[in-house]
């Protein structure tokens, strides 16, 4: 029987022994039993209706070095080689799945036929050849798919806006493109064999504990930082760290990819700051204010600190602003609005609800008398005249005082307290403070 007639015979079970030892190559193993014989069953055919051609020497010599000549088209060996190459394989799996393929048909062969001879041993001779030959296009291909990708790869690299940078496992850059080099202000060869310890970058710390940790779990990791560059460029950026695996799925190096957005961030930061923020006066909104209230609340439960909570509204204001117009009026609450920062300390914070009501937390509030001596100097401070449109204006404050825990427990209550302790000292006269009382037996106190 012909070696070609053997094969087209026989070549279920010749596949079922090839898949088996496919299967103990790590790429292959992983996948299926049709995406694993789609080549291989393609390529017995070919080398058996090329077992049915006849050869001249110089031909078959050719093969053996995988030079002959080849068909029109492309042949399975060489969708072979661009597939595997797709799909990770490296070039020791690629040629080990022939090296299998070879190793099944003459085992195959061998126990059919153990005494082989004449043309049968010719025809051995030249399956090798072929098998040769398609190791060869299968390469072939491999190569200049490699190459196309390598040299496309390199181009995109150049090309990008954004710093891309290849680290070794000790953090050490191997790789920096263009945009990197222009980023860092520095050339290449300034760059390549240091870390960013050795380049003095404040982010260093962080972004080598990232790098462990990518190394270490072979996973991928977002992160940011702010810096400013030599070059000037940016100042916030965004990175992304990957881990490149050798064909042994170890971590040999770590690719990262940052990005300059200092923009951005700016950006949303005024959209935050906008919604957060009144825009007359630039002090914290209602929002705000709310938000920082309730976690303070949730602070002083934890810690078991108190606070007070001040209710600020300016007695007379309506009239003035009727009388000297809106923009005057405005101009007033600016300045009313800076003369309470400057009362209050750094981790207090001062809100403007809207209109002329004005709140105060005062954070780790230990005495009443200390909670007192910054109401009085708030009423001290807004007795003083204002030089509005070149004339002095005056007005006077009421001022509510809620008291944590003792008046309420929970932000929306202690609000309520100190608005209901303002209009009480608002009905007692100008310039008055008050305390709440959960008895409704209000201290009031006259500047």
């Amino acid at each position: 029987m012909r070696l070609a007639d053997f094969i087209r015979a026989e070549i279920e079970p010749i596949l079922r022994d090839w898949e088996e030892f496919a299967k103990t190559i790590f790429h292959p193993k992983n996948m299926d039993s049709p995406k694993l014989r789609d080549h291989a069953r393609g390529m017995l055919l070919t080398i058996a209706e090329d077992l049915d051609t006849y050869q001249s020497q110089l031909e078959r010599v050719n093969k053996s070095k995988g030079l002959g000549l080849k068909k029109k088209g492309v042949s399975y060996a060489e969708v072979h080689g661009g597939d595997r190459l797709a799909s990770g394989f490296s070039v020791n799996e690629t040629v080990s799945e022939f090296r299998a393929l070879r190793a099944s048909v003459v085992s195959h062969w061998t126990k059919a036929y153990p005494m082989t001879a004449g043309h049968q041993l010719e025809d051995l001779t030249r399956f090798h050849e072929a098998i040769d030959q398609a190791i060869a296009e299968s390469l072939d291909q491999y190569a200049t798919v490699k190459e196309m990708e390598t040299r496309l790869f390199g181009a995109i690299l150049v090309a990008s806006p954004d710093p891309i940078y290849v680290l070794d496992l000790e953090g050490r850059f191997v790789y920096a493109n263009k945009a990197t080099s222009a980023l860092f202000a520095l050339e290449p060869s300034a760059i390549i064999g240091k870390s960013t310890f050795d380049l003095g970058f404040s982010f260093a710390s962080d972004l080598q504990h990232n790098l462990e940790k990518v190394i270490a779990d072979q996973s991928t990791h977002r992160g940011k930082f702010v810096h400013t560059f030599a070059s000037g460029q940016g100042e916030r950026f965004e990175y992304l760290l990957a881990p490149v695996l050798d064909e042994h799925r170890n971590t040999e190096a770590i690719v990262c990819i940052s990005r300059d957005i200092t923009a951005q961030a700016l950006a949303e930061e005024k959209i935050w700051h906008n919604a957060h923020h009144d825009p007359l006066t630039g002090l914290p909104n209602r929002r705000l204010f709310l938000d920082r209230l309730e976690q303070e609340v949730k602070h002083a439960k934890r810690s078991g600190l108190a606070f007070a909570l001040l209710f600020l509204d300016l007695d007379g204001f309506k009239k003035i602003n009727d009388s000297l117009g809106h923009e005057k009026g405005d101009r007033l609450l600016f300045d009313v609005a800076e003369r309470l920062s400057d009362c209050g300390r750094q981790a207090d914070t001062i809100a403007r609800l809207g209109g002329d009501e004005f709140t105060v937390i005062l954070t780790g509030a230990k005495q009443l008398k200390d909670v007192e001596r910054v109401a009085q100097t708030i009423i001290d401070a807004l007795a003083k005249p204002f030089h509005i449109a070149q004339q002095p204006v005056q007005i006077s404050v009421s001022i509510g005082i809620a008291l944590y825990p003792q008046d309420a427990s929970s932000s929306v209550a202690l609000l309520e307290a100190a608005d209901q302790a303002m209009y009480k000292a608002k009905r007692s006269g100008s310039n008055r403070m008050c305390l709440y009382d959960t008895s409704d037996k209000t201290n009031t106190y006259s500047a």
